[in-house]
């Protein structure tokens, strides 16, 4: 069984487009092959100064940026900020905490216990009493503005009511409510007939005209210029794909001149003539010249330390002519004194052991 789904038919191309096909495609062609040269050159020379000279100056600059900018602050905080602040840390915390931490718990803890104290005192005993009496007759006054209030809002309510409302009501309902409702039916007649006239003008004057135009000339134009763009997208992708084959075709062809040209003979001049004349300049000058500096030199050492054991006994006879022969220094002995009588296991050595 197979799973999978067939191509979706493509639609029929119509004369049109066949016929728009190879003319633009070789236009295209012939227009797109020498930018696709120019711009598969460029990228080659770009990548070339980019592996050359762009990565090497960026590395050079960021090294300088690194001894310029970040060494020296890396240095500074590490040894110089980091060390101060360690400092500083130290004086704040000897000159400042300390002495604060010591006023807070000798001094402003017990004096804050003695002012909640007092207050604590004053509240209870001076305060509270007066604020109960207060809120007292707080109370009653309110009850008293409360019941006058209440007397008052009930009349004005009442003279509201019977004076005001109920003839509004009436003057609405019977008056005001009748008016409007013809009124309203008059505008919606108007508006009705108005619109419909202005709607049949506006679609005869405007939808119409506009209708008929999309349908017989704007639909038809955007459809052959969908077509002809779709075309000249069709043949850029064609031609670009081609231009870059023939792109890789020419850069193959000029690498293989190069190499035919410049790395094959400079391959064979450096193989067949310049490495036999470096052979035989480094057998025949090189390591005799060499050889030649080693036995200088060694024949140089040989002589220097000759000259200096020279001068080292000039100096010891002329020391020994001025001041005499050195006195020579008595080596101690530091060996255990022998035994006049050494003890054996068969000599007797104590008083109860003796013949």
């Amino acid at each position: 069984m197979d799973l999978d789904k067939p191509p979706a038919p493509q639609p029929p191309e119509g004369c049109l487009v066949v016929a728009l096909r190879l003319p633009v495609r070789i236009v295209v062609l012939v227009l797109v092959v020498p930018v696709r040269l120019a711009w598969d050159a460029l990228v080659a020379v770009a990548r070339f100064l980019h592996a050359t000279v762009l990565r090497p100056l960026g590395r050079a600059l960021l090294w300088v940026g690194r001894a310029l900018f970040v060494w020296p602050f890396v240095a500074l905080w590490r040894w110089v900020l980091v060390p101060v602040g360690t400092a500083l840390r130290w004086l704040g915390h000897v000159l400042v905490v300390t002495p604060l931490t010591w006023a807070y718990v000798h001094l402003l803890t017990p004096f804050g216990h003695a002012l909640r104290w007092a207050a604590r005192g004053v509240f209870t005993h001076l305060l509270a009493p007066v604020g109960r009496g207060l809120a007292w007759l707080a109370r009653g006054i309110g009850a008293l503005l409360a019941a006058a209030g209440l007397g008052l809002f009930t009349g004005a309510a009442w003279l509201v009511r019977y004076l005001l409302v109920v003839p509004a009501h009436w003057l609405y309902v019977q008056v005001l409510s009748p008016v409007g409702r013809a009124l309203l039916w008059v505008a919606e007649a108007l508006v009705t007939g108005a619109g419909a006239v202005l709607y049949w003008t506006a679609r005869i004057l405007f939808v119409l005209p506009a209708l008929a135009l999309w349908r017989w000339v704007l639909a038809p134009v955007g459809r052959m210029l969908a077509v002809v763009a779709r075309e000249v997208v069709d043949a850029l992708g064609h031609a670009w794909r081609i231009a870059g084959h023939l792109s890789r075709v020419v850069g193959r062809a000029l690498g293989t001149l190069f190499r035919w040209i410049f790395v094959e003979p400079a391959r064979w001049a450096y193989r067949t003539v310049l490495t036999p004349v470096g052979h035989v300049v480094r057998d025949a000058v090189l390591r005799p010249a060499a050889r030649a500096a080693r036995e200088v030199g060694r024949v140089t050492r040989l002589t220097l330390a000759a000259a200096r054991d020279t001068l080292r006994e000039t100096r010891r006879d002329v020391r020994r002519a001025l001041f005499g022969e050195p006195r020579q220094q008595v080596a101690a002995d530091r060996r255990e004194p022998p035994a006049l009588d050494p003890r054996t296991l068969g000599s007797s050595t104590t008083v109860l052991m003796k013949d």
